[in-house]
C-alpha cells in the first residue's frame, strides 16, 4: 500500500475506534470491540475492516450489528476524516488476537513445565541456561 493509503487507513481506524468506543445503539453490539487493522481497496472505493470481538459469545451476533450499522459508521467516518470520498465499509471478524493468545498461553505452558518447583528440570533446559 502506498503511503498514502497507509495514512487514510489509520485515520479510518482511529475514526471507527472512536465511534466503537463511543457505542452503537444496537443492542447486538456487546462486548469490547477492537479495530485491528482497516485494508483500502487500491481504487479507494472500499475498505475492509478487521474487528476483534471480546467476549467472544458475542462475536457472531455483533459483527451482524456492525454490518448492519456500517452506513451509518460511514457517515460518521465522513465527519470525523478529511477525505475526499470515504471508502464503503466491509466488516470482518479478525482472529489473529485469539490465535496469538492460543500461542502465548502454549509458551507459558511449556515454560512452566520445564521450571518445575521441585527442581525437576529436563536434559534439554539445562543445556540452554547460561
Amino acid at each position: 500500500m502506498s503511503l498514502h493509503k497507509d495514512k487514510a487507513a489509520a485515520e479510518i481506524r482511529r475514526a471507527i475506534q472512536g465511534i466503537f468506543s463511543r457505542g452503537l445503539n444496537d443492542p447486538r453490539i456487546r462486548g469490547i470491540l477492537s479495530v485491528t487493522r482497516v485494508d483500502i481497496a487500491p481504487d479507494g472505493s472500499n475498505a475492509t475492516v478487521f474487528v476483534s470481538v471480546l467476549p467472544e459469545e458475542h462475536m457472531e451476533l455483533a459483527i451482524h450489528g456492525i454490518q448492519h450499522a456500517s452506513q451509518h459508521i460511514r457517515s460518521e467516518v465522513g465527519n470525523l476524516v478529511r477525505m475526499r470520498r470515504i471508502p464503503k465499509l466491509h466488516f470482518k471478524i479478525d482472529n489473529s488476537l485469539k490465535k496469538q493468545s492460543a500461542v502465548l498461553s502454549a509458551i507459558a505452558k511449556a515454560n512452566d513445565e520445564t521450571n518445575r518447583p521441585g527442581g525437576e528440570v529436563t536434559e534439554q533446559s539445562e543445556e540452554l541456561k547460561p
